[in-house]
């Protein structure tokens, strides 16, 4: 067969833009695999590709699959391909100039793509790439989180911080986190040691004075990130605002102010004697490999809030755009 099924975009807009469409299957590179998509998932930066937010970024001709999460079946590779063969259960999370997973095939660079872990099921495995492979840029690439020291997670429930909570944990820090009563013994139970109602209380107020800060907000809460951070802390601010600055200056003004934003705070912070990294989740084979044998240990786990079918796929899309996901939502290709 030469086609597949995929959820489409022809131009930007909200969820209900996707549709469900036969299109050619892709085109292998030299060093592609053709994954057999068994599952993918929703990201925040999925529904910011829709709607056109970082078209000024990254350029899309339409019409385009979106997606960012694999987990699936190497069903063939391409001739200059080394580590793996047809059969093999791999995952991965894509370039974001090359996405496409929300269907049921997708062409991933080998350099990009890991051996699936054994001991978690393809819907499992979709809904980590991309958020483990941003922790882990913002705490193990640098500045490294040590042991014993003290980390706060910020909107700990979502993908990257059930993620980012594990993380910290299985490096020896205290963990703290923000999030909302409701989500309080989920993060608990990945093993945060300290936990703030965002809603009643001012983190920067009542905890001590932390070594890392995951910054997931954005702009509205750079400051008081810094804030809490003691001198030499670091921050990693996976939130740059984009969506809010592009909404009010447009694509190509909104641009330009985030990026006046981004280089006040990293001011700030060499001001305070505190860094600050603005993250861009790495496309990573080797990174994702080693995540992948801390999900073997058992160290990271998944958290799946619901598989949702692919033909419901603008449902899915909604459910992210909520705010109120627990974990990740995962988009089942195979049932």
């Amino acid at each position: 067969m030469s086609t597949m099924r995929a959820a489409v975009i022809d131009a930007y807009g909200p969820a209900d833009t996707l549709r469900i469409a036969d299109v050619p299957r892709p085109t292998l590179r030299p060093k592609d695999l053709l994954v057999r998509v068994h599952a993918s998932s929703v990201n925040p930066v999925d529904t910011k590709q829709r709607k056109g937010i970082q078209r000024v970024v990254v350029r899309k001709k339409m019409p385009v699959i979106l997606g960012m999460d694999v987990s699936g079946v190497v069903e063939e590779v391409g001739p200059e391909v080394t580590r793996f063969k047809p059969g093999d259960e791999v995952w991965s999370s894509p370039a974001h100039d090359r996405p496409g997973t929300w269907a049921e095939f997708v062409a991933v660079d080998e350099a990009e793509t890991a051996h699936k872990p054994s001991n978690i099921s393809h819907v499992e495995a979709a809904s980590l790439p991309l958020v483990a492979l941003t922790a882990w840029e913002c705490f193990v690439t640098g500045p490294p989180v040590q042991s014993g020291q003290r980390v706060l997670v910020q909107a700990g429930s979502g993908g990257v911080g059930t993620a980012a909570i594990q993380l910290a944990k299985h490096l020896g820090a205290h963990v703290a986190v923000t999030c909302s009563p409701r989500n309080e013994e989920l993060v608990r139970g990945l093993g945060a040691d300290q936990v703030v109602d965002y809603r009643t209380s001012n983190y920067w107020e009542v905890l001590e004075p932390q070594d890392h800060v995951l910054e997931a907000i954005g702009p509205s809460a750079w400051g008081t990130s810094l804030k809490v951070l003691k001198r030499g802390g670091h921050m990693a601010s996976i939130a740059t605002g984009m969506p809010t600055y592009v909404d009010r200056f447009g694509p190509y003004a909104g641009i330009v102010v985030m990026a006046g934003s981004m280089l006040r705070v990293k001011l700030a912070g060499i001001v305070g004697g505190k860094t600050v990294r603005h993250v861009l989740r790495p496309a990573d084979g080797e990174m994702l490999a080693r995540i992948g044998e801390l999900v073997t240990a058992g160290a990271i786990k998944p958290v799946v809030e619901e598989a949702i079918p692919l033909a419901d796929i603008a449902e899915a899309n909604r459910r992210v755009e909520s705010g109120r996901t627990r974990g990740k939502i995962v988009v089942q290709v195979v049932q």
